[in-house]
């Protein structure tokens, strides 16, 4: 089975919520979440996330808009980009 993977990248000052808000986002939009890795930095919330899309029905655009406006809403800095992009952005 091909896979559409990106990666959700957050940061921002730790709170109570942002994985069960972003992974529930996830979920309503039948996005896979294949890896996860967060940890806290100094008061800091760090967080990547690898998912798959491969299922979903919703626009990459639209998750993007979902996924800003909870960053909005938490004080967040949230992005998400193609596993190709990302690979690209970081050969050496």
């Amino acid at each position: 089975m091909k896979k559409e993977l990106l990666f959700i990248t957050v940061i921002g000052i730790d709170k109570k919520g942002i994985v069960a808000r972003v992974s529930n986002l996830l979920y309503e939009n039948d996005i896979n979440i294949e890896d996860i890795n967060q940890k806290i930095m100094e008061g800091y919330f760090v967080m990547t996330m690898l998912v798959d899309m491969n299922d979903s029905k919703t626009p990459l655009e639209d998750v993007r808009s979902k996924l800003e406006k909870i960053g909005k809403e938490m004080n967040l800095k949230i992005q998400i980009q193609h596993e190709n992009i990302f690979k690209m952005m970081h050969r050496v």
